[in-house]
């Protein structure tokens, strides 16, 4: 290890050793909605509960406090709410969005204005580029981004899950969805790679789900595809969605499944309801080439 080195690598051992292989973190968003600032009306169209939960209010705050330092870089990838921004913000770091679709970086805007200070507005960004353009979305911030968020849309030859346009009063609802094929991903990780800081972390966020008689998990194809690309697999955190009360989840079913439960007596299978995300946590490769 050279003297050049020596300061750089003791923080990412630092921020190593704050993560085990597994852990668990309680993000449960208890209260519905984000802070605003009195005296601004609130903006009446809000996106759905599921494109706000791509990335819950407190598994954002879990993710910037563990892997950045104050004044550090979080980029957002797959924006569909403004979430990650407005805890940057909060937490005095700068806070990048990349948003695949205009109608929901015109919605961000007007969220932010209304979430956050004029001084905190300071401290966001928001660039409208898609899920094979980061290089270009983050021109000038190559190797300074400390964390990476990144939700991903589910691969296109898996589908989109069932009624998954929720509302149409959300507008990433009603923009046409993204998708990442498996080539797309391949350049996101390469891409991702080449704009960390040499000790920062890459968190890619994915919900299992059950289809046509199948589970479908995402997260073994892309730790797979990390490692080609030149990522290192750091950790695998299980973020609970819902509150906990004693030994017990509180799980609060959506309307669609309420009314799955009035066919108590289908053959078919129980209602499912999502509890949880998982998230692999990724650094650079040590010496790998940018």
């Amino acid at each position: 290890m050279s003297k050049n080195d020596g300061p750089r690598s003791k923080r990412s051992r630092t921020a190593e050793r704050r993560l085990v292989p597994l852990s668990v973190w309680l993000c449960s968003d208890n209260a519905p909605g984000e802070p605003q600032i009195k005296g601004r009306p609130r903006v009446a169209e809000s996106v759905c509960e599921r494109h706000r939960q791509a990335v819950g209010r407190e598994l954002a705050r879990h993710l910037i406090g563990a892997c950045t330092r104050p004044g550090g870089v979080v980029a957002d990838v797959f924006t569909t709410s403004e979430t990650v921004l407005v805890a940057a913000a909060e937490m005095e770091r700068l806070g990048i969005a990349c948003v695949p679709r205009l109608p929901v970086a015109q919605h961000l805007a007007g969220r932010l204005r209304q979430d956050l200070a004029a001084g905190q507005r300071a401290a966001v960004r928001l660039r409208p580029h898609g899920p094979d353009e980061l290089r270009e979305a983050l021109l000038g911030f190559e190797g300074r981004v400390e964390l990476l968020i990144a939700a991903l849309p589910p691969y296109p030859e898996f589908g989109w899950p069932t009624g998954a346009t929720t509302g149409r009063s959300c507008p990433a609802c009603r923009a046409e969805q993204p998708t990442l094929g498996v080539l797309q991903l391949g350049r996101f990780l390469e891409d991702a790679r080449h704009v960390l800081a040499p000790d920062g972390h890459l968190a890619v966020i994915t919900t299992a789900r059950y289809e046509q008689g199948r589970l479908v998990d995402q997260a073994p194809g892309i730790i797979q595809r990390a490692a080609q690309a030149g990522l290192t697999y750091l950790q695998h955190v299980i973020a609970l969605r819902v509150p906990v009360e004693g030994d017990a989840l509180v799980v609060q079913p959506g309307p669609a499944e309420l009314a799955q439960l009035r066919r108590a007596q289908s053959a078919e299978l129980p209602p499912v309801v999502s509890v949880h995300a998982d998230v692999c946590l990724f650094t650079r490769a040590a010496g790998g080439a940018r």
